[in-house]
């Protein structure tokens, strides 16, 4: 049986505030990020592949320190572009973003990365994972966009983009069984 874990990394300065943390802000875990995580029960895993982003990487170590990351480039976070590291109270009088927010997050973002790019960038780097998969448990220490990204794209039943939400050091379990991501549990 090969079974994914889809973790997202734990808080940084930025999430407590609300801003987009994207894929241009490169900020470590906050000391609030790094006790939630301590504090999670350990998984096991026989392959570990993250985010190239610093907050990915560190909570791969708490999380998983006897294993050595593979850096994946294309589980990169989406870059929010103009609305980088910025939050809804700096941004709720940007027509630019009105337009963004009310189009549900689904148009281009001014400076940034379409978000049709990112879920196709995102399931690109998923897929070789899938090609033969290894039996065991890979875990993923990423975004909360680049698990949304992964699951809308390959998970059974299918749900939308925003179904897939998940708090800071959350995550999904899975399974990978006839081409699909099935037995979704939420951790």
């Amino acid at each position: 049986m090969t079974e994914f874990l889809l973790l997202r990394h734990g808080k940084t300065a930025g999430n407590l505030t609300g801003n987009y943390v994207g894929g241009r802000t490169d900020q470590p875990l906050c000391p609030q990020g790094v006790t939630e995580l301590e504090a999670l029960p350990r998984y096991f895993a026989q392959r570990l592949y993250v985010s190239p982003m610093l907050r990915c990487r560190q909570t791969a170590a708490i999380l998983f320190p006897d294993l050595t990351p593979v850096v994946v480039e294309g589980f990169r976070e989406c870059d929010f572009g103009a609305f980088e590291n910025r939050n809804f109270h700096d941004l709720e009088h940007d027509p630019r973003y009105r337009a963004w927010v009310e189009g549900n997050c689904a148009g281009p973002i001014p400076g940034g990365e379409h978000p049709d790019q990112f879920m196709e960038r995102c399931r690109r780097a998923f897929a070789p994972l899938l090609e033969q998969p290894a039996p065991g448990t890979t875990a993923l220490v990423v975004h909360g966009g680049t698990i949304m990204a992964i699951l809308s794209g390959f998970a059974k039943p299918a749900q939308p983009y925003f179904s897939y939400q998940v708090k800071n050091g959350g995550g999904y379990c899975c399974q990978w069984e006839d081409g699909f991501l099935t037995h979704l549990k939420l951790l």
